[in-house]
Formats: structure tokens, sequence, C-alpha cells
């Protein structure tokens, strides 16, 4: 059978910091309908049963970071719930400011883009981690040679261009005592690493769930210095999943509700990282089927880790980072963190 997939795309208006989202005007968003293949066995309600109708908004084009929102879409689980979901795909980075504008219901993004937006009063919350611990960093061509941000010095960085990551590359070489001008800084925006890195630019910024994972599918060895492993303020959450207060207050159930479709979605991609692969490709049919796989069969354990459960978020974790963002000058005012994340709706 086939599940029709509504996909709708964002098509102008975002304002977009690569790493850090802001608000700006609303979009405006055109809906196409796709078709996924489905094997699931779930029966839908009934159709004299009136489903919630809810949008959910990407943070870039269908990865493994989604996995469970397409697991759940797939298998029943949102209708289950009684949900009628909607995903919208942006024409680029930026789910902050749909989710504000009221034009989603939910979005995935970054810790970092959650707590800026709460720190200029910007009403959105995040109500799960996707990922337990954070899989981004520096990557370079082995034949770089560079192994520790020691190694920086000297060498051309390609950068997306965003505060924030200017301000933790620049944390990061006063760390190691790097003298920050000696780091050529080119922003190359969203260009291709390994295109990047065969040219002029000896390291970037990559997720290695992603990036990482399709340099070894290419065959191509690189040196990976995570972030996390420099300094234990950077494994922070990203993503995140996230939704406004307007629609936390006011449609509680459906939040819940919500939330309870996507835990199962990533808890079936966490037992069955095979089968929950089949079903991004389906949902994803442009997209390396091989590089798919393997990125599935790395991160599926990831998602939870030593965690509870899925979802879970520590407010450690949120203070910790909030704090390097105030010290950082990436905030203005601190952000109470029982304002900018909640573990209440998980199941």
């Amino acid at each position: 059978m086939f599940k029709k997939l509504r996909t709708s795309l964002v098509v102008a208006g975002m304002f977009v910091l690569a790493a850090c989202n802001q608000v700006d005007e609303p979009t405006q968003v055109e809906e196409v309908e796709t078709e996924v293949e489905s094997d699931a066995g779930a029966e839908a309600p009934a159709e004299s049963e009136e489903l919630m109708e809810a949008t959910f908004i990407l943070d870039w084009v269908p990865n493994t970071n989604h996995t469970g929102i397409y697991v759940a879409l797939e298998k029943g689980f949102f209708e289950e719930e009684g949900i009628d979901l909607t995903i919208i795909e942006p024409a680029m980075e930026g789910a902050v400011p749909i989710v504000a504008a009221g034009q989603a219901d939910f979005g995935i993004g970054s810790q970092t883009g959650v707590t800026i937006a709460r720190s200029t009063g910007i009403p959105v919350a995040s109500i799960a981690a996707v990922i337990q611990e954070h899989t981004s960093g520096f990557a370079s061509p082995i034949e770089k040679e560079i192994t520790s941000p020691e190694d920086f010095a000297g060498k051309t960085y390609g950068g997306f261009g965003g505060a924030e990551e200017e301000a933790i590359l620049n944390t990061v070489l006063n760390q190691y005592e790097v003298d920050p001008a000696s780091v050529d800084n080119v922003i190359v925006g969203s260009a291709d690493f390994f295109t990047n890195t065969k040219r002029d630019i000896d390291f970037q910024w990559i997720f290695y769930g992603w990036t990482g994972i399709e340099a070894e599918v290419r065959g191509e060895d690189i040196n990976m210095i995570y972030l996390k492993d420099i300094d234990p303020v950077f494994n922070y959450y990203s993503p995140v999943i996230f939704s406004s207060d307007a629609v936390m207050e006011e449609q509680p159930e459906l939040v819940e509700s919500f939330t309870r479709a996507v835990s199962r979605g990533y808890e079936f991609a966490i037992e069955e990282p095979a089968a929950a692969a089949e079903i991004l490709i389906a949902a994803s049919p442009e997209t390396s089927e091989e590089l798919i796989r393997a990125s599935q069969e790395w991160l599926s354990p990831r998602y939870k880790g030593d965690a509870e459960k899925w979802g879970i978020q520590s407010e450690d974790v949120w203070n910790d980072f909030t704090a390097w963002l105030l010290e950082a000058e990436l905030i203005e005012s601190d952000v109470s963190t029982d304002e900018v994340m909640t573990n209440r709706f998980l199941p």
C-alpha cells in the first residue's frame, strides 16, 4: 500500500543565521504531495474520528536526524495518537521563525537557536533531545595532519559564517593557546566539505553522523575532533524538537500525543535501524541509499545513548551551555532553563 505524505516547501521570507535561528517575517508555504511506500500494519482511526491537525518543520533536507518522525508517520503512530501530521521542508535552515510565527506547531533545530530565540523574548522551548551526545566537530582530510586544535595554526578554516561558530572556534583556539589571527577563516556557507578540502580549505565543521559517514562511504579518511572532547560545555543538544508556548499552553493534549508518537518512532529506529533506514529512503528518494543506511546504523544507538529513555534532556546541559552563550556574548541576558526546555511531555 502507499501512504500519502503531504510535504510543504517553505519558499521565501526566512531570516537565517547558520547555526543560530532568529525570527523574521512569516514565510508562505505551498503544499505538495508525494507517495511513500508503506508496509505499516497500524489501523487508522475510523473516518468519523476527527484527527488533530499538526505541522512539523524540518531544519534541513530529510536525513537521519529526522528518521523517527518519518517512521512514526509511515507506521501510523501519529494517526493512532489522533494526529494528522504535515511535514514542512524549509528551503533553507530556520525552523524557529516558522514555529514562533504560528505557521508550524513543532520544529527541529539546535539548542543554540532555541536559547537565543528565548533570550530575545521569542516564546519557544525544547520538548525533546533527538540525540544524547553532540556529534559535530572539526574535520579534515587525514593528509592535512590536523589531529588537535593546536594544529589549526597556519591553516585555513571553511566556516558557515555564524556567530556561534566563530565564538566556539575562538574559544577553542584560546584554550589551546593558538593565536586566532594565525587561522585564516574563509566563509564557505553550506558548500560541500569534500569539494572545499580538495581546494584551499584545510578543515571544516561537520556533523559526523552525516558528513563523517559520507566520508566512510566514499572511502576518504578524515581526522575528526569532536567538540564534546574539546570541552564538556560543547556537549550540548543538537538537534532538539521544540514547540511554541502558545501550542504547549493551549493544546497540551496535542503536544503529549505528538511526543508519544515521535518517541515510538525513534525507539523503533533504535531497535530496527535497517528497517528505519528503508523508511527514510522511501521518504527521501533523491538521497544516497548507501549513505542513509550507513548513517542510520551509526546514529541509531546514539539517539538514546545511556539515557533512561529517548528524548530526555538534562538541566545541567542546558544550564552550562546557556552560561557559555552568555559569557560569549551570544545572548545579552540569562535564560531560565525551565523556560527554554521541558521534559514534561515525554511519555
